[in-house]
């Protein structure tokens, strides 16, 4: 090849590219960013550039990922990006031949998603006083993620005309910007209709729109989110490593254990394959099986 490649330029410009074209989270644009940096200094220690990379430099590379105790997931995803990035490059004639092509995908083991039980979801909802905006406000949060099951970024990024607050639906803007409409509960609807009404007249122009405001007015983050969560998780004395994302796991797992069907269950979580969702019924079963075996009295 007669130009040699940047490998910051590259990737940055593949990181555009997921963003403009594939319309990739942030979440997972970030993740991906810095795996391909992490890649890019290993390239700069051994003096390499992307046009001289070799299958066997990209198996040292992942040799000493190994080394660092990653998490499997974690190794898993480093070569995602990896395949990704080389495959992207190869198709638009950024490199003659892809290093990563016989690059074997990490296996690791599905972890169970950590849930949370229903007495201890109401009493966390329950938890945020109702006296005040910022209270009335992460009670909203709080009810919205386990009524409908919406990622964190879905939900920060949601507006007031998103929701049919006399239908009891949401629309929300998937991954990849793929739309669907969601469910939403009444005591979900009337958390956020006490919110919107307390800060009524509180909001700057900017962000009148927006269905969730930090104290300053702006959108809120999905940082700020998990902050909140973690603050009342507290306050009940949970020990328990709870997210955002928990409420969505709970939401699943209790329909799931209460009839619904797993296809019913992917739409409204907006998975793509069956497979993402499958996951809930490995730990339905698991919990039959604990409930067995505590109930038995031969188990």
């Amino acid at each position: 090849m007669a130009v040699e490649l940047s490998a910051k330029k590259y990737i940055e410009r593949y990181i555009d590219y997921l963003k403009d074209e594939r319309f990739y989270s942030p979440r997972t644009l970030r993740s991906y960013k810095t795996d391909l940096i992490q890649f890019e200094e290993f390239l700069n220690k051994g003096n390499l550039t992307l046009g001289k990379v070799s299958h066997l430099d990209l198996r040292k590379f992942l040799i000493a990922l190994e080394g660092n105790n990653y998490q499997s997931r974690t190794l898993a995803r480093k070569i995602a990006a990896l395949r990704s990035f080389f495959k992207h490059l190869t198709r638009f004639k950024f490199l003659a031949k892809n290093p990563a092509v016989l690059l074997s995908s990490f296996k690791h083991k599905n972890k169970l998603p950590e849930i949370l039980e229903v007495d201890e979801l109401e009493k966390l909802i329950e938890t945020p006083p109702v006296d005040t905006l910022m209270g009335l406000r992460d009670r909203a949060i709080l009810e919205t993620l386990y009524s409908t099951g919406i990622r964190v970024s879905e939900l920060v990024a949601l507006n007031i005309e998103n929701i049919d607050f006399l239908g009891g639906m949401v629309k929300v803007m998937g991954k990849r910007r793929k739309e669907r409409i969601c469910p939403i509960g009444e005591k979900a609807i009337e958390a956020l209709e006490a919110y919107l009404k307390k800060r009524n007249g509180r909001v700057k122009e900017n962000g009148r729109n927006f269905l969730l405001l930090n104290s300053r007015g702006g959108r809120l983050t999905d940082r700020s989110v998990g902050r909140i969560i973690k603050k009342y998780i507290k306050k009940i004395s949970l020990h328990r490593n709870v997210s955002p994302h928990t409420l969505r796991h709970s939401f699943a797992t209790h329909l799931l254990n209460r009839g619904a069907d797993l296809r019913s269950i992917q739409e409204l979580l907006g998975h793509v394959s069956l497979s993402t969702t499958q996951i809930y019924t490995h730990l339905t079963t698991k919990r039959l099986k604990e409930v067995y075996d505590r109930a038995h009295p031969r188990g």
